[in-house]
């Protein structure tokens, strides 16, 4: 037996692993960002990218974008584009002359530079759920309102899974917290229990600035430099059809005039909120998102702006919207066909319709996130705990999307397309011939600890074996593996000092009454 089987069979093969009695809970994978060696699916031919870009730079001349940021309207007027109360139309020489300052690759510092986050290029990373208002409770089989505890469980689950490259918005909004303070409780909980980037909603500009703060005390920043690069990033969704609201843009002006990064993703529903055609809503998805970074562009040329996709398609008999379908899929590689063209990173999701986590909540996210890598997308929000259309966070499913989030990890890991001799193994075939097995041997021995993906949540056993060892359902499964990795969890070192200005700062702004709510 070699030494990587032996250390396979005791539980110590991978990094990450977590004891609890003796026993591994998860058997993850160790931290690393995948790089998309595989070539994007195009739908579009050169001459649709081209119509499709054509289509998007006629809406901002034509019809323009409504944006209810005051602040907003008079640089893009004091930029030369045509203002007509909210409304800006914006000429296409100007749109591509500000996208072209835009990086095509930038890096985001974690608080633990082993967790820094390169984005753009080939690199695919992957985030949790974010900002869904309800919990899917397992035990009592519905959904409930969210809470502060399940907030901070699911971020937990973030810190604790390597596959989980970033930390998103809330996890779950923790409705039990009052608003005017929530983002001041949720930071702190998220500073303490992760070290990975995280998020700023740009919801008012005391938020937003309260949280920035909250970064340079958690890395011991100096305010310049804090400037010099990010630290954070904002994601904002246009209130499609065309147009961006006061909040989010101006959480998103404070952000790039202090160096941290923005992702603008249009939410533009086929049917709904856009043009029932894929073509249509991509267009206008594009539009919006464009209008966006060229205003941020123009405020702080070069400043880190990620463009992302939420183009769908919704159910015409009710309303509500469809995720993970075909359509969803589709539009997703269009939108990466053009981010690529206009040399922009790109920011898909990890979604689904199902309210429960079930085997149609795992087609559908299994169905967007290879559309992310389909695409080339290289930020995947919600990848990791989404029900509902987003109403919903579940820890069942964040573990049970974390098993397809590795198995993706596993699908561009280099040794499972090498071609040299030792792969081919003409030799071992010829040792085994047409009588034995390829068990024993010593090319599979030497292999065996990498030769295959190992799931921790499949249960690989004949019906009679699976019904005597306790018969679970895989949501089940997942329940018992999320309480044991909550029971065993251990937060990642702070300096006492930081952790002492960090509560210092947060009692402060409470007793200054933390942010309006008036937003």
């Amino acid at each position: 037996m070699t030494d990587s089987t032996l250390r396979r069979r005791r539980g110590g093969g991978r990094a990450g692993n977590v004891r609890r009695r003796g026993r591994v809970v998860v058997n993850q994978m160790p931290w690393r960002i995948p790089e998309n060696s595989d070539h994007p699916i195009e739908p579009l031919n050169h001459e649709g990218v081209l119509a499709i870009h054509d289509g998007a730079m006629q809406i901002l001349e034509e019809i323009g974008i409504e944006f209810l940021n005051p602040e907003a309207v008079a640089i893009l007027k004091q930029a030369g584009c045509i203002v007509n109360g909210e409304n800006v139309r914006m000429g296409r020489d100007f749109v591509m002359e500000m996208i072209a300052k835009a990086p095509a690759q930038f890096e985001i510092t974690a608080r633990n530079p082993a967790h820094n986050l390169p984005i753009g290029g080939r690199n695919l990373i992957f985030g949790n759920v974010s900002s869904p208002p309800n919990y899917f409770d397992l035990e009592i089989g519905r959904k409930v309102s969210g809470t502060r505890e399940q907030c901070r469980n699911l971020i937990k689950l973030t810190q604790y899974f390597n596959c989980i490259h970033f930390a998103g918005g809330y996890p779950v909004e923790p409705v039990d917290i009052h608003p005017s303070v929530r983002h001041l409780d949720v930071i702190h909980d998220k500073i303490l229990l992760t070290d990975k980037v995280m998020h700023a909603y740009s919801l008012g500009k005391e938020r937003i600035e309260d949280v920035m703060e909250m970064m340079k005390i958690a890395i011991g920043l100096t305010e310049d430099a804090f400037c010099a690069k990010p630290f954070l990033y904002t994601n904002i969704n246009s209130t499609s059809p065309l147009k961006h609201d006061q909040p989010m843009i101006d959480g998103c002006l404070r952000m790039v005039r202090r160096g941290q990064a923005v992702v603008v993703t249009p939410f533009t529903l086929a049917g709904a909120m856009a043009p029932v055609t894929l073509a249509g809503a991509v267009a206008q998805s594009i539009a919006e998102g464009l209008s966006a970074i060229a205003l941020f562009q123009y405020v702080t040329p070069g400043a880190a702006c990620v463009i992302g996709t939420f183009t769908s398609n919704v159910d015409m008999k009710s309303g509500a919207p469809a995720f993970g379908t075909p359509e969803y899929m589709r539009s997703t590689q269009m939108t990466g066909q053009l981010a690529r063209y206009y040399g922009l990173p790109m920011r898909s999701s990890g979604v689904c319709t199902a309210n429960v986590p079930d085997g149609q909540a795992m087609w559908e996210t299994s169905n967007s996130l290879w559309a992310a890598v389909q695409s080339q997308s290289n930020l995947v929000y919600h990848a990791a705990g989404w029900l509902e259309g987003g109403l919903i966070a579940s820890p069942e499913k964040f573990i049970m999307d974390c098993e397809v989030l590795q198995m993706i990890q596993r699908y561009f890991e280099t040794e499972t397309v090498k071609t040299g001799p030792d792969e081919i193994a003409i030799h071992a075939i010829k040792d085994v011939g047409s009588t034995g097995h390829f068990f024993g041997i010593e090319h599979t021995q030497e292999r065996y600890s990498t030769a295959f993906y190992e799931p921790f949540l499949s249960d690989w056993k004949n019906f009679e074996a699976w019904e005597t060892a306790g018969a679970l359902w895989t949501a089940q499964r997942a329940h018992h593996l999320f309480k044991e990795i909550i029971e065993s969890f251990e937060p990642p070192p702070i300096d006492p000092a930081i952790a002492e200005e960090l509560n210092a700062f947060v009692e402060r702004r409470k007793s200054e009454g933390g942010a309006p709510t008036d937003y």
